[in-house]
């Protein structure tokens, strides 16, 4: 028996930061999309739990051994007392350090995949999301909603973009989260209300990471039908929402040969 699982890339449609929580880490307001495609998880019944990589960034993550997917499985099967394991497969179809939640969203399936295989109570993935990661109870939930403290805060809302296409562009550059955090500028610039009004407040310093998500970002809003465009998370990838398939595949087809992307849609 053989279970699977989408991880969907998430976005971010805007992200504010707002300063530093008690523990020190930034606190935030943004709202988080969904998108159709993304990497994929397999499982089946195993005695031990264990992690083969595969797809196209398969070479990019490294030591299995300290993947988020398998600290997930692992965590999970700890907070349930679960005898046995699993073989995980995860097939790696997103970029690493890309701001679109790559290992967050495998981290996400893991424990969705794994809580219909070991049939136990939706509760114990919940229980263990926060300590993965701030966007891993996002990831879990994969719908659009509101991350408010750490981003980890959640509120459900219609963001109004389920079933608009979407293309994601990254210039093939790992941008490190922990030091585009760090040189976040420290200004607090105002609240998140409407997102399309909203911002990326760590856009300025990943483009000093990354000088080409300027770039991208510029190519993106000059293409015909890209009504929105943004850096997600802490880059490199930028994304644009079209009205039409028609138009993001024409954009699509357009994009520098040396630069990833994914055409898709928003769940």
């Amino acid at each position: 028996m053989q279970l699977e699982e989408p991880a969907p890339a998430k976005i971010n449609l805007a992200l504010h930061v707002r300063g530093k929580l008690p523990d020190g880490r930034h606190r935030l307001e943004t709202v988080f999309a969904f998108c159709t495609d993304g990497d994929r998880l397999a499982a089946s019944p195993a005695e031990e739990i264990s992690l083969q990589v595969k797809g196209p960034f398969a070479g990019d993550l490294g030591d299995p051994e300290d993947n988020l997917a398998l600290r997930a499985a692992r965590a999970l099967r700890e907070h349930a007392g679960i005898i046995g394991g699993a073989s995980i497969v995860l097939t790696k179809n997103l970029p690493v350090a890309s701001g679109i939640g790559g290992g967050s969203a495998d981290a996400a399936a893991v424990l969705r995949l794994l809580t219909r295989m070991w049939s136990i109570d939706p509760s114990h993935a919940s229980a263990v999301a926060p300590a993965l990661g701030a966007d891993v109870p996002a990831c879990l939930l994969s719908m659009s909603v509101r991350g408010d403290g750490a981003g980890d805060e959640l509120e459900l809302v219609d963001a109004g973009v389920s079933g608009t296409p979407v293309l994601l562009v990254n210039p093939r550059a790992a941008v490190s989260t922990a030091d585009v955090f760090a040189g976040w500028s420290g200004e607090d610039k105002g609240p998140l209300d409407d997102w399309r009004a909203g911002r990326n407040d760590l856009q300025e310093a990943a483009v000093k990471q990354v000088p080409l998500i300027d770039t991208v970002l510029a190519w993106l809003s000059v293409q015909p039908g890209a009504h929105f465009v943004r850096m997600s998370g802490s880059g490199a990838t930028c994304f644009a929402l079209f009205d039409t398939d028609l138009a993001r595949d024409q954009v699509e087809v357009a994009v520098p040969r040396e630069w990833w992307r994914l055409s898709t849609y928003l769940r």
